[in-house]
């Protein structure tokens, strides 16, 4: 009973934990798909959506995450970390449309009750047209979101 059950725990421990929407949902670009498979296998894209890390910082990160048993060759390796970099360096906006609860809340500083509108509104309407139409979002502080404008990108 107890080796099934370790059998169960490992099994699900290892278990993809992002889907395909997950991945559609990453900006376009090369080291997309690679990221993708080699980030998203044991994490959702919210771990490193919500991180503004420097090229070398996520050279570090991807690096401590091959130790954990990530698996890519040294070109796939460094086709995620320019992705990452690019994506989600120091100065990369938030894609709202696309972006996680984790990224809008850490990175714009959301609440969560900022956040939960914003994602259902987007469930409810569909992607946002424009950066007004964020405004207009029911129980979105204009002010805020105002004061995020240059990190934002519709």
């Amino acid at each position: 009973m107890k080796l099934t059950l370790a059998v169960a725990l490992v099994v699900a421990a290892c278990a993809p934990a992002a889907d395909d929407k997950d991945v559609g949902r990453l900006p376009e670009g090369p080291g997309r798909e690679l990221a993708g498979r080699i980030c998203m296998e044991c994490h959702d894209s919210g771990n490193f959506r919500k991180a503004r890390l420097t090229s070398e910082e996520w050279s570090d990160s991807v690096a401590d995450m091959v130790e954990r048993g990530a698996k890519g060759t040294p070109a796939e390796i460094e086709a995620v970390v320019q992705y990452l970099a690019k994506n989600f360096g120091k100065g990369a906006p938030v894609r709202i449309n696309t972006a996680p609860f984790a990224e809008i809340r850490v990175v714009l500083g959301f609440t969560v009750a900022e956040v939960r509108a914003l994602l259902e509104y987007r469930e409810k309407h569909g992607a946002l047209k424009s950066f007004e139409e964020l405004l207009q979002v029911p129980g979105i502080d204009q002010a805020k979101a105002e004061a995020q404008k240059s990190r934002i990108r519709i």
